[in-house]
């Protein structure tokens, strides 16, 4: 099944744009050697936003792929554990300002760090924003400025508490947002200041905010293990200290697969408190490259809680979905409709692998069971589109109803070859009983004048 869905994308899924086509580089950038080499720099970072990125319309792709280089290179300094904190604080909090700083490049990140490179040729992402239309490059700097005073504030803490670990779920979805959340407000403004979607969708950042954290909370959820060899731990002491761990290494060292699971459902209970306001978000989207944007990584977060809930691997080394089910994924998330669809068959997968001894059961079915009712409430399951056709399905009892009111109008409203006849006659009879009685008035009146 899995090579088939990967023939099938390699055969049928038509690629919208190609950014190296020369009517593509007015847009595109690709003449220039600076953008060329931020196009490498988007594909040696981000496998799976490179490809959705090259996509979107017009200078948007330029746009976002500017945005996510700037981005990814503050995530590079946080992240570094190698950077003292007297070096990294001035560097975060001032990090917008470098952003515009031209030849601003920065080498002292440690040797193993991944993404190392980007920063030490940081300048040319820098003579690309300073390229940028005035509306996009506001908003990224204003969002990178945010963003740098949440992860400064976080990492002073780790350095000079010695408090490595979030306490409570509540400074976990405020880290998230900082991390994750004020990404999605900023590609929210920017979709409405390209003109491609409407501007009061800037009003609607609630929306926007969860759907960053439902993609932060998953990668938080899948990179586990790497994390935790990594000294990164983002999983809220508020989930796992109850269960007996004093440290999060312990839910693979100690053996206690069963307990560690429960913690794991536990964080995947959380992450899907986004979901519905993700296909609430996704339904207001109306530029389709847009909209494939968000959708598409939307839907691999659910396929990839699914893949690690109740699944003790998770523990064990860095898991994901496989590339024929991401293909598979690509090519179904095309419209509102078959995204909420791919919710509810991830959501259901995910109910049916929980189990009743685990503390979290009941929220798990709860968070579930809204999925369901979001889909049920916006697309009934038991209208079928077929094509063009729309359909019911006879086994469900509402087509009953549908039926009786659908025969209730048509008796109700009569057809026009029923009613002509009928108006005709009303005509016909209204105007002699009008002849009529003007001809008696009339033959009054003379009697009425010359009879006297």
């Amino acid at each position: 099944m899995g090579k088939i869905a990967s023939l099938l994308f390699y055969l049928y899924h038509e690629q919208k744009r190609d950014i190296t086509a020369k009517q593509e580089h007015p847009t595109s950038g690709w003449d220039r050697s600076s953008m060329r080499r931020c196009w490498e720099f988007l594909d040696m970072t981000s496998r799976s936003f490179a490809a959705v990125i090259k996509e979107l319309e017009g200078d948007l792709a330029r746009t976002i792929c500017i945005y996510y280089l700037v981005l990814r290179g503050l995530d590079t300094i946080e992240d570094d554990m190698t950077i003292a904190d007297e070096i990294k604080q001035p560097m975060l909090r001032a990090f917008h300002e470098k952003t515009v700083t031209p030849g601003w490049s920065f080498s002292g990140n440690g040797p193993d760090e991944k993404d190392r490179q980007l920063l030490v040729e940081y300048d040319t992402v820098v003579e690309e924003v300073n390229r940028l239309a005035p509306q996009y490059k506001a908003i990224i700097l204003d969002i990178c400025q945010k963003m740098e005073v949440g992860m400064a504030d976080y990492a002073h803490k780790a350095a000079t508490t010695g408090s490595v670990y979030l306490e409570t779920v509540a400074e976990y979805d405020l880290y998230c947002h900082y991390v994750a959340g004020l990404v999605g407000e900023g590609l929210t403004r920017i979709w409405g200041a390209s003109g491609k979607e409407s501007p009061w969708l800037c009003d609607q950042m609630e929306l926007a905010n969860s759907m960053g954290l439902l993609l932060q909370k998953t990668n938080i959820i899948r990179d586990f293990r790497e994390d935790v060899e990594q000294r990164r731990f983002f999983w809220p002491r508020e989930i796992w200290a109850k269960y007996g761990f004093e440290e999060m290494k312990d839910m693979f060292e100690k053996g206690d697969v069963e307990h560690a699971t429960w913690i794991q459902s536990g964080m995947i209970v959380d992450a899907l408190r986004h979901a519905c306001d993700s296909l609430d978000y996704l339904r207001l989207l109306k530029n389709q490259s847009v909209f494939v944007f968000c959708a598409v990584p939307a839907c691999m977060a659910m396929a990839t809680l699914a893949l690690c809930f109740m699944n003790p691997e998770m523990f064990q080394r860095n898991i994901k979905i496989r590339k024929a089910q991401a293909a598979d994924l690509i090519m179904r998330s095309t419209n509102a409709r078959d995204v909420a669809l791919i919710f509810r068959e991830y959501a259901r997968k995910i109910h049916a692998k929980a189990k009743p001894q685990d503390p979290n059961f009941l929220r798990i079915s709860v968070m579930c069971g809204k999925i369901e009712l979001w889909c049920e409430q916006n697309y009934p399951s038991f209208i079928i589109l077929e094509g063009n056709r729309i359909t019911y399905d006879p086994s469900d009892k509402r087509t009953v109803v549908i039926k009786m009111e659908e025969k209730r109008a048509e008796a109700s409203t009569p057809s026009d070859s029923d009613m002509l006849p009928w108006e005709l006659a009303t005509y016909i009879v209204g105007a002699f009983a009008l002849v009529i009685s003007l001809s008696a008035l009339v033959g009054y009146v003379v009697l009425k004048v010359y009879g006297e």
